[in-house]
């Protein structure tokens, strides 16, 4: 229950909440990272962080799991491994929780990047199928119910969506879609655009070029630190997309 002030005065109505729990994350058995994040699609989850950090180094996704010491419903569906048969290297784990709201944030410079990554060669996107494409956006069911979730969409040159996700992180429902991209074999995605809710930090230009989008369009702006990455990554990069306005930072 919570209490809601308004014009009329206060009064008591129920309220319903987002779920944030943590969930670790394995390769091979080995633990990579725990994040914090809303239960759902929780392998697409998995691979897609193995994925735009660059740690499965091409290895293919055999299976994905929950695992731990005993049944999963032990462990309350919160570690889940991502199994390439030892294919993959050994992965070094991230120091400490990643939360909700950053990530990854700051610890990958762009030079790093360029070491796994070549820039991209897809064509950008014409302008007239990013304008308005905020308003293509449909089925954002968690966020309609609690408001306080984040959501990825996977989206092909028409402008039409293929896939959207949901999640408490930003960069969670990012890795989510690039999951379900990866297990249905649709990477590189040089085809597809990528829509995140929110701005476009250093961390969403990292995700949308490890997946190989052609191109990022955000509903707020972008950091100094993202159109620089998107300038070396060859990535369309668009941001405060409302309507049928946005402002277009690079790939004119």
């Amino acid at each position: 229950m919570t209490r809601r002030f308004d014009a009329d005065g206060s009064r008591r109505a129920p309220d319903e909440l987002i779920v944030e729990e943590p969930m670790s994350i394995r390769l091979d058995g080995e633990l990579v990272a725990t994040t914090m994040r809303t239960p759902g699609d929780d392998f697409e989850l998995a691979v897609g962080f193995c994925v735009t950090e660059g740690i499965l180094h091409d290895a293919p996704v055999r299976t994905v799991r929950y695992c731990g010491q005993g049944l999963a419903a032990e462990s309350e569906y919160n570690d889940v491994t991502v199994d390439t048969g030892g294919l993959a290297p050994t992965p070094t784990p991230r120091l400490g929780p990643a939360s909700s709201s950053c990530g990854v944030c700051g610890t990958v410079a762009i030079g790093d990047l360029l070491e796994r990554l070549r820039p991209l060669d897809a064509a950008p996107f014409d302008v007239d199928v990013l304008a308005g494409m905020a308003d293509r956006i449909d089925g954002q069911a968690l966020f309609t119910t609690t408001g306080a979730v984040h959501a990825a969409v996977a989206f092909d040159r028409t402008g039409e969506p293929l896939l959207l996700r949901e999640d408490i992180g930003r960069h969670n429902a990012v890795d989510k879609v690039v999951g379900r991209l990866q297990m249905d074999g649709r990477l590189p995605a040089g085809d597809l655009g990528l829509w995140v809710s929110g701005r476009a930090s250093f961390e969403m230009a990292q995700k949308a070029w490890a997946a190989g989008f052609a191109c990022l369009i955000a509903v707020s702006g972008p950091s100094a630190l993202a159109v620089e990455t998107a300038r070396v990554a060859n990535l369309q990069l668009a941001g405060f997309a409302r309507g049928n306005r946005f402002n277009l930072y690079t790939g004119d």
